[in-house]
């Protein structure tokens, strides 16, 4: 019989000397990893626990009142193979006994090229100055939406003002498409405060929207996905922008899932349908399988919305993600957003998360360069998300071609997220990704807006001086500026792809 090796991936060591049994190690963890031994013989009084229970989200590590706790990997491992590791063979123990996907959630880990990370900026000198952001005139400020070529004026010369509805932002930045099910009540409610404050956007995600959230409609992009949960005429009215969800990065080609552990009471009756239910979005839309059949629904939107919505369509970056764009800023469609294979979610199967989808610098670069050639950038604004890590990342991805992007695991980890990678079992103990009530509660939204506040207003600030640096004082000198990037350590290929020169050059 089959004996199969599955040693806990991380340990929790206490230091007895510090430790004072006061439980709230025990208290603090879903995960049900620290136990008390009130009467054990020698062992009287103290606390043990179960290594293979913890999920390494630092909880216990944070609260230990003595600094008594830490977690590391644990030391043990199978014989070195190169190809065949630990991680490969314990996966496909758990396979062979369960017969089930794999799941796991934020983010593809793998050792793939973060293309951020190998760009620099360029710097003004001398004959092209640098700007003092703090003096001088400095503007973030940004408008998404379909642009139009020509200018028209009226009879007395006066241009008019035939612009399609636009949405008007601070910043470049927005929350992405998080929705209320897959995070807390009380994570949505930080989100929604944030960008109120700010003057930003956040998205809902495909779990329709909050009753107590329609107060902050202007500041709301509503979504539309294949399963249509909470879409109905007053919550697409409700919003600044609606968004037609076709893919996203962790998961291109496939449809999303919500345990019916996670449908509960306020979550059934916004999604609108039954309690302790799955909610599953099917992989397409069936309606939808052509530009044609996009561009119907796009404009079914717009008439359901009398014209004063801009629709977004998002896409996951994929290996022809070029000429998906250039169909949809044919569509009527005002904005595209593109998500990278780095995007995060509350679950996602294992292999499409870590194999499937391409780096959203690369995406990025296609398709404004495509659309740009083809003459029809102007019919759309780029919006970009999928591991947008800093205000660096930001200003690299406008110089690379975008309008703004969109953020989500970086406004987590603002909210307390340890990135422990559990979101699907539902047992966050960070109140974030979990519908239990007495985890939910340890969010407390009244900070957790402000934590974003500060996070984007810092972002902000770099931003200004990233600009001021390279002698450009607005978004619109540095959108698809990519003069100002340089490469270290790529190929011609990827720098022909990128649109840049190398370091140097």
């Amino acid at each position: 019989m089959a004996l199969n090796l599955l040693y806990p991936e991380y340990e929790v060591v206490r230091n007895y000397d510090r430790c004072i049994a006061c439980r709230a190690c025990e208290r603090q963890c879903a995960n049900e990893t620290h136990e008390y031994l009130a009467d054990a013989n020698e062992r009287q009084g103290r606390m043990i626990c179960d290594d293979a229970k913890c999920v390494n989200c630092h909880r216990c590590v944070s609260l230990c009142p003595t600094r008594a706790l830490k977690i590391v990997k644990s030391g043990n491992t199978y014989k070195q193979n190169v190809n065949w590791n630990g991680k490969t063979i314990n996966e496909i123990y758990r396979q062979a006994d369960s017969g089930g996907v794999l799941l796991s959630s934020m983010g593809n880990p793998e050792n793939y090229p973060v293309y951020f990370d190998k760009i620099l900026l360029n710097a003004s000198q001398v004959t092209n100055p640098s700007i003092d952001p703090l003096r001088e005139p400095m503007e973030t400020r940004v408008s998404l939406g379909a642009k139009p070529v020509n200018i028209e004026r009226d009879e007395s010369g006066r241009i008019k003002n035939n612009l399609p509805p636009q949405l008007h932002l601070s910043m470049p930045v927005m929350f992405s498409a998080m929705s209320y099910g897959s995070i807390s009540y009380n994570a949505h409610e930080s989100l929604a405060r944030a960008a109120e404050e700010l003057g930003i956007l956040y998205n809902t995600g495909e779990g329709g929207l909050h009753e107590d959230f329609y107060r902050y409609g202007k500041n709301t992009i509503v979504q539309v996905a294949s399963g249509r949960f909470g879409v109905h005429p007053q919550y697409l009215n409700s919003g600044a922008a609606i968004e037609i969800k076709m893919g996203q990065g962790a998961k291109p080609g496939i449809g999303g899932h919500l345990p019916g552990t996670k449908i509960v009471s306020d979550i059934a009756r916004t999604r609108m349908i039954p309690e302790g239910s799955d909610a599953i979005s099917p992989a397409p839309h069936h309606d939808i399988y052509s530009i044609e059949d996009l561009r119907q629904l796009v404009f079914s939107l717009k008439e359901a919305t009398n014209y004063q919505k801009p629709v977004i369509v998002k896409i996951a970056a994929v290996h022809n993600v070029t000429a998906i764009a250039s169909g949809i800023a044919r569509s009527g469609a005002d904005i595209i957003s593109i998500d990278g294979f780095r995007g995060g979610t509350g679950a996602a199967p294992t292999r499409i998360r870590d194999h499937v989808g391409i780096p959203i610098e690369l995406a990025l670069a296609g398709v404004d360069k495509r659309l740009r050639d083809e003459g029809i950038r102007d019919n759309v604004s780029i919006v970009v998300g999928g591991s947008i890590r800093s205000s660096a990342d930001i200003v690299k991805a406008l110089a690379l071609g975008a309008d703004c992007v969109y953020i989500a695991t970086s406004a987590l980890i603002a909210l307390g997220c340890h990135l422990c990678r559990s979101c699907n079992a539902g047992k966050c103990n960070w109140g974030i990704a979990t519908q239990v009530p007495e985890l939910v509660k340890r969010l407390n939204p009244d900070l957790g807006y402000k934590r974003l506040i500060n996070l984007l207003t810092a972002w902000q600030h770099e931003i200004k001086e990233m600009m001021g640096g390279m002698g450009i004082n607005s978004i619109d000198g540095l959108k698809g500026n990519r003069l100002m990037l340089r490469g270290v350590g790529l190929n011609e290929k990827e720098l022909e792809i990128l649109g840049i020169r190398h370091a140097g050059e």
